[in-house]
């Protein structure tokens, strides 16, 4: 089973763009949503902004909506 740290907000938007994702567009709460394209089709996810820490559960399942594999998260993590 993949293990990921928690995250800062900023840090995980980081990871998240050095990954693909892209931001779409500011919630109209403290949201932020990304998106990401995998063979052609578009997955998103919202983001929370501002929290100084996201836990690992959180920051794991934001990336399983993203569809990232686990060999790309444990690149990312590198």
């Amino acid at each position: 089973m993949l293990k990921i740290p928690s995250f800062s907000s900023k840090e995980f938007v980081r990871l998240l763009e050095k990954g693909g994702a892209m931001f779409v567009r500011q919630g109209s709460t403290d949201h932020a949503i990304y998106s990401r394209i995998v063979t052609g089709r578009r997955y998103s996810a919202p983001i929370q902004r501002g929290k100084k820490t996201l836990d690992s559960i959180y920051c794991k399942r934001v990336l399983k909506q993203l569809k990232f594999t686990d060999e790309e998260i444990e690149q990312l993590l590198k």
